[in-house]
């Protein structure tokens, strides 16, 4: 059977992966519940320590001269920035005789255009009854004027009008004029010029009465703007309550918090990219997950469960310790602490049939410092073991984090297993992880994977390259032999993105 040994390439990753992305943010619960938390705290605290101060409020109907039923909200909006002028402020100060200054006066009320023709009025001020006569000295200051220039343009246009109706009178009076010193001569140019000037003086009769009736016009329709531009809401306190202010401020605390705990969560994982899913650990490191552990010992209807998969865990490192001709390691990454209690779990299984050592190359000696109990292996550090020869078998314990001596880990074993926490190692470090023990000659059996995420379904198996798989040690063996039939092979991540020279010069 003719088989291809050509490396199948990976296919692409995608440019955001959601299911990682989620559930990256919903690991870091304890960031944006914190940020969550403190909104609704900090929302409580304003409302508690910061009051808002006394308000009072009031309606002003305002009657346009230029009123359509299709107006947009530009006549109402004017008169919001009128109201917010240093002439009504002084106005209103004036009639509180008050000494502030308009431009300070202005900073403690705003209006707001509830309709086309409704003026909601707020102010602020030392107390309830303060607030209360500001707000009526504002609106009754806005109404004067706002009739004061409705009066000045009705009688600015009715002055307009009839300057123009006493031109006209004057013009007639001349054709009168005209008409009168005519001569009596009945020629034909005489007669055509005294029709056009009795033309001309009807014409300008006409004129005259129009001007007129638009003068008295104007001046009609503003006695009704004028009425109707009124307080329609007498100014009245603002009643507050501080439990429903405080509830609210919290609530909005408490949505601003969350929003931006997520926000700071999701910018975060992106950024960062450390693998969070078996799936993309296993690719990441190129083997498969063997185990899970949880980092923590767990609720209390948990434990039974945590201690069933460790004791299985146990059981199956042992066995793979027991069975390999070659010395095996445990190396951790984010999680010295498991990883120490995993070696220690298998060395005492192992201690029941043959003597164990275990040398610990943890950062900061963890096993070797610790006060051994009755039953526990003998437990050496890094440096002695490798300046003294243990006829018994030995278990390695080490780290791949950052700062790690590569070429001093053959000497923990040969073979390892890798107990990595989920979403502690960045995606490149993975990388680096999987090359270096490449170049070390460090076959991966599996990795152990410490605190995963219970809603992950994702799975972390490779099926391809059981040349370091558990389930594949029987093909090795046989490979080996020269017996058994060779695979085509899936290559790890990090060894796709070689170049293929690079790869042949391996």
């Amino acid at each position: 059977m003719t088989t291809s040994t050509t490396a199948e390439s990976p296919a692409p990753a995608p440019l955001l992966d959601l299911q990682a992305l989620v559930v990256a943010v919903r690991r870091r619960r304890r960031l944006w519940s914190s940020l969550a938390l403190l909104g609704l705290l900090a929302g409580a605290a304003v409302a508690v320590l910061l009051p808002p101060p006394p308000t009072a409020v009031t309606e002003v109907l305002v009657a346009h001269q230029a009123d359509q039923p299709n107006d947009p909200g530009t006549l109402i909006r004017t008169d919001v920035a009128l109201l917010h002028t240093t002439r009504i402020a002084g106005n209103a100060l004036r009639s509180l005789k008050s000494p502030e200054e308009p431009e300070d006066f202005m900073k403690d009320y705003q209006g707001l255009g509830l309709t086309n023709n409704l003026l909601q009025i707020t102010v602020t001020g030392a107390s309830d009854a303060e607030a209360v006569a500001r707000a009526e000295a504002l609106a009754d200051a806005f109404v004067a004027d706002h009739v004061k220039r409705i009066r000045e343009a009705a009688n600015a246009e009715a002055t307009s009008l009839l300057d123009q109706r006493d031109r006209m009178r004057d013009e007639l009076a001349q054709v009168n004029k005209a008409i009168g010193d005519a001569s009596p001569d009945s020629g034909p140019k005489a007669s055509a010029n005294m029709e056009s000037l009795f033309a001309r003086r009807a014409e300008l009769t006409s004129r005259i009465t129009d001007f007129g009736q638009r003068a008295a016009e104007a001046r009609v329709g503003t006695p009704q703007l004028v009425a109707g531009t009124q307080i329609v809401d007498a100014p009245h306190a603002v009643r507050r309550s501080l439990p429903r202010t405080a509830a609210t401020d919290a609530a909005i605390g408490l949505v601003l918090g969350l929003v931006l705990g997520l926000a700071v969560a999701a910018v975060g994982s992106v950024v960062a990219d450390r693998p969070v899913l078996r799936r993309d650990i296993a690719a990441n490191l190129g083997a498969s997950v063997i185990a899970e552990l949880p980092r923590r010992s767990g609720r209390l209807w948990r434990r039974r469960r945590i201690r069933a998969a460790r004791t299985r865990l146990t059981t199956s490192l042992a066995r793979t310790v027991r069975d390999s001709a070659e010395p095996v390691s445990l190396l951790e990454l984010g999680c010295a602490r498991s990883a120490g209690t995993i070696a220690l779990d298998v060395a005492r299984a192992l201690a029941a049939e043959e003597p164990v050592v275990v040398v610990d190359a943890l950062p900061g000696l963890l096993l070797a410092d610790r006060r051994p109990k009755p039953g526990d292996p003998t437990v050496v550090g890094g440096e002695r073991a490798a300046s003294e020869p243990y006829p018994e078998r030995r278990l390695g314990v080490g780290s791949v984090a950052p700062g790690t001596a590569w070429t001093d880990l053959q000497y923990l074993g040969t073979r390892t297993v890798l107990v990595v926490r989920a979403g502690h190692g960045s995606a490149a470090w993975l990388h680096t992880v999987a090359r270096q023990l490449a170049d070390q000659h460090i076959p991966v059996i599996g990795v152990v994977l410490i605190d995963p995420d219970p809603r992950d379904r994702t799975d972390g198996t490779l099926w391809d390259g059981l040349d370091t798989a558990l389930r594949g040690q029987s093909e090795r063996a046989a490979r080996q032999n020269g017996t058994g039939r060779r695979r085509t092979e899936r290559v790890p991540l990090w060894a796709a993105r070689i170049p293929d020279s690079d790869q042949e010069a391996r």
